[in-house]
C-alpha cells in the first residue's frame, strides 16, 4: 500500500459511508509504527490509569499525549507512557506530550483517537470537541452529565461518521452476555420485570473550602459546572489510589444512578433488546426522601425497579436470570439449573458460563455481540469503521436511562419519556431537566 493504514482508514471514511473491513492478514501483521492509532489521554486519574495500561499493551496503538488539570497526574502519566515505550520501543517512542488544556490534544491532527475519563460533567464537551475534529473516541460511562448531551453526542458521532466505545466494559464480560443470551432467547419465559441494585442518586454538592496547593487548574476542572471552592472530596491532589467522591454530587456526576446504574441498568437494556429504546414512563418511589424504588417502565409493560439485590436480576414467568460481576445463577421453574460466585468452592465461573453456553444456547436463534476484550473491540472497529459493542447508540440510551431516573428523584416526579423522538411527551416533565446551566465559556 502507498499510504500507511491509518491513512488508509481515513481515506475510506471519507469515500464511502458503508462500514469497511481491512483483511484480517493486514490488521494481525506486525503493525509498522507509522501505521498504528495515535491516541491522547484527557483525564489522568484512577480510572484512567487502569485504560492507559490496557492501551499501553495493545500493539495496534500508541499513546503519544496525556492530559489533567493536576500537574502531578500530568506528569506521572507522561513518565509510565515515557517509560514503558523505552523498555518496550516495539509499542511506541518515549516522548509522550502532557497538556493542561485538552484543547491542545483536539487541535493535533496527528492524533487519531483519544480516551476521556474525565469526571461526567467533562465527558461531552470533550468527546463532541474530538469528533468534530475527526477522532474516534472511547468515553467513560456514563456517556453524559444529561439527556441533552446524550442526544447531542448520538447525533455528532453520526454526522462525523466516528467510532465510540463507551465504558460499559460489563458488555464485554462473558457472564452478563451469556445471562442477556438467555433472556432473550426465552430460557425463563416471557419477560416481566427486572430489579437492578446499585446506590442513590445524586445529591447537591455542599462541601467547605480547603486550603489548596499549587499545580491544579481548578478553574479548568469545574469548567462547564458551577465554581465553588476548592475540596480534596471532589479531586485530591496528586496520585490517589481511590475514586473521588465527585461522581456523588449532581452537578459533576450523577450519583451511584449514574456510576453503577449505567452498568447495570445496561444490561437490563440488553436482555431486554431495548438498545436503541428506552422507558416510556419513570416514576419515582412514594418516599420524597427515599433514594430506591424508582420504577421504569417500557411500552410492552416490563418494568425495572431500583432496589437493593443481585446486581441485574432479570424474572420471566418460567424462569429467572441473576447477573453481577462474579456471580451468574440460572433458574427455570423454581430449580436451580445453573451458578456460579466467587464465595462458593470449585470450578469457575467462565466454566459455569461455557456449560450454560452448551446446554442452553448453542442452537440459540439470537446471539449477542461477542467483545471478549473491551479495548481491543474499540482498537478493531477503529479499523473496520463498524460500531462496537457499546457505541454511541448504547451508551446514549443508558445514560438517558440513568438521568430520567434521577430527574425522577430529584423532582419526585412521574415522567413520561417518547424513547423515539428522545423527549418527554406533553405534560409529562420539564425541558430544564434535560439539560444543566453551562458556565461560560462552555456549552453543548
Amino acid at each position: 500500500m502507498k499510504s500507511n493504514r491509518r491513512a488508509f482508514i481515513k481515506q475510506a471514511a471519507v469515500l464511502s459511508a458503508t462500514p469497511f473491513i481491512l483483511p484480517s492478514n493486514v490488521w494481525a501483521a506486525d503493525v509498522k509504527p507509522n501505521d498504528k492509532i495515535n491516541m491522547g489521554f484527557i483525564g489522568m486519574g484512577k480510572q484512567s490509569g487502569h485504560l492507559l495500561g490496557s492501551f499501553l499493551g495493545q500493539k495496534t496503538c500508541t499513546v503519544v499525549a496525556v492530559c489533567d488539570v493536576d500537574t502531578t497526574r500530568r506528569e506521572a502519566a507522561q513518565k509510565r507512557v515515557n517509560e514503558t515505550y523505552t523498555a518496550r520501543p516495539e509499542y511506541g517512542s518515549p516522548d509522550c506530550a502532557a497538556y493542561n488544556d485538552f484543547r491542545e490534544i483536539i487541535a493535533r491532527d496527528d492524533i487519531d483517537a483519544v480516551c476521556i475519563a474525565t469526571p461526567d460533567h467533562w465527558h461531552a464537551i470533550a468527546t463532541v470537541a474530538a469528533l468534530e475534529s475527526g477522532k474516534d473516541v472511547y468515553c467513560e460511562k456514563p456517556l453524559t452529565h444529561n439527556i441533552h448531551e446524550a442526544i447531542t453526542v448520538m447525533k455528532a458521532v453520526k454526522k462525523n461518521k466516528r467510532v465510540l466505545q463507551t465504558g460499559s466494559m460489563q458488555r464485554s464480560m462473558e457472564g452478563f452476555r451469556t445471562a442477556c443470551e438467555l433472556v432473550q432467547n426465552g430460557h425463563i419465559g416471557k419477560v416481566t420485570h427486572v430489579e437492578c441494585d446499585f446506590g442513590p442518586p445524586g445529591v447537591p454538592c455542599d462541601l467547605p473550602e480547603e486550603a489548596m496547593e499549587p499545580g491544579l487548574d481548578w478553574d479548568m476542572w469545574c469548567g462547564p459546572g458551577p465554581m465553588r471552592p476548592y475540596n480534596s472530596v471532589l479531586s485530591p491532589r496528586g496520585i490517589h489510589d481511590h475514586f473521588p467522591d465527585w461522581r456523588a454530587y449532581k452537578e459533576y456526576g450523577g450519583g451511584m444512578v449514574c456510576d453503577w446504574g449505567a452498568h447495570h441498568l445496561d444490561i437490563a437494556q440488553w436482555g431486554l433488546g431495548m438498545d436503541e429504546s428506552g422507558p416510556v414512563e419513570v416514576k419515582a418511589p412514594d418516599d420524597p426522601k427515599a433514594t430506591k424504588g424508582a420504577i421504569m417502565t417500557y411500552a410492552n409493560g416490563i418494568t425495572v425497579e431500583h432496589k437493593s439485590g443481585f446486581g441485574t436480576h432479570f424474572f420471566g414467568d418460567a424462569g429467572e436470570v441473576k447477573v453481577n460481576r462474579g456471580r451468574i445463577e440460572f433458574y427455570q421453574d423454581g430449580k436451580k439449573i445453573a451458578g456460579w460466585t466467587k464465595r462458593e468452592d470449585g470450578g469457575s465461573l467462565g466454566g459455569v458460563v461455557r456449560t450454560i453456553e452448551k446446554d442452553h444456547l448453542a442452537d440459540a436463534k439470537i446471539k449477542l455481540y461477542n467483545s471478549r476484550d473491551h479495548i481491543k473491540d474499540f482498537l478493531e472497529c477503529i479499523a473496520s469503521r463498524t460500531k462496537p459493542v457499546t457505541s454511541e447508540i448504547v451508551g446514549g440510551h443508558t445514560a438517558i436511562c440513568c438521568h430520567l431516573m434521577n430527574q425522577a428523584y430529584y423532582n419526585h416526579a412521574t415522567l413520561k419519556w417518547n424513547p423515539k423522538k428522545m423527549k418527554f411527551t406533553r405534560g409529562g416533565g420539564e425541558k430544564a431537566w434535560l439539560t444543566r446551566d453551562y458556565r461560560s465559556p462552555w456549552k453543548v
